[in-house]
């Protein structure tokens, strides 16, 4: 008697196939169902679950939209501080550098050339053991220093950074979004984080300060207003340099008016 040729399945196999196929047709009486055939009350649900869903998934604009942490034209600081010595004076426990895409350039802890007395870990995020492994005050500076330099510096309230880094920076390069017009409110300077919920639909600083986050905030501020704002500042350049012209032509004047003056009573 001749075997046949037809190939036995094995009864396991068959099993998963007649699976396969069942579920391949729920699933696609699932993805081809209408809103004709999907009853009222379905709709409703499916409608605010895609509502919260899309809530959820709102795109936070501090991320960076790229990976490329190059140094740029901008770059945005942000330092921590912590309390030295007598008195807890500040002094500079963390600084922070984006570029404009706001992408980390240079992040470290730094370790103050005085004696920490108190670590403000409830708004610095700062803790002893950050420190301990933190680049010494000279070397953080350095390196900041050669970053920031020939570049336009985006910050907020910088000059506390500044005094905190023992470090200056032309007047010209710096973008301070504590100082800059539109963003004031009678005249008056805002905080950051109440900048970067009006302007920017984000919350920080609910906790501990993140650096990187207020960096990010700083620059993207900046780059959303930049054009305005450099258009601002070659106006206040424009306005200085021709007050600069009349004061001179003011004290040319002034000067032959004087010698004539001389010429005259020697004739």
């Amino acid at each position: 008697m001749k075997k046949s040729k037809q190939t036995q399945l094995n009864p396991n196999w068959v099993q998963l196939q007649q699976k396969l196929k069942l579920n391949g047709s729920k699933a696609s009486r699932t993805f081809n169902n209408s809103e004709e055939d999907t009853p009222k009350s379905i709709l409703g649900k499916r409608k605010e679950r895609q509502d919260d869903e899309s809530n959820d998934c709102q795109i936070n604009p501090l991320i960076p939209v790229n990976g490329d942490s190059s140094l740029t034209d901008a770059v945005a600081m942000d330092c921590e501080m912590v309390g030295v010595g007598e008195g807890n004076k500040s002094a500079l426990g963390r600084v922070t550098l984006v570029n404009k895409w706001g992408n980390v350039i240079y992040d470290e802890f730094v370790r103050p050339i005085e004696r920490v007395v108190d670590f403000r870990t409830k708004i610095s995020g700062i803790r002893p053991r950050d420190l301990k492994k933190g680049k010494d005050f000279w070397t953080a500076q350095k390196n900041v220093a050669e970053l920031i330099k020939g570049r336009i510096l985006v910050g907020h309230a910088l000059n506390n950074d500044f005094k905190a880094l023992l470090l200056g920076h032309p007047k010209k390069d710096i973008r301070d979004t504590s100082e800059y017009q539109p963003f004031l409110k009678s005249s008056k300077r805002r905080a950051l984080r109440h900048l970067a919920a009006e302007l920017l639909g984000v919350k920080i600083q609910t906790g501990e300060h993140c650096p990187i986050e207020d960096a990010r905030a700083a620059m993207l501020l900046y780059q959303r207003n930049r054009k305005e704002w450099e258009n601002s500042i070659k106006d206040q350049f424009r306005f200085k340099q021709k007050q600069k012209k009349q004061k001179q032509k003011k004290k040319q004047k002034n000067e032959d008016a004087s010698n004539a003056n001389h010429t005259g009573i020697g004739s």
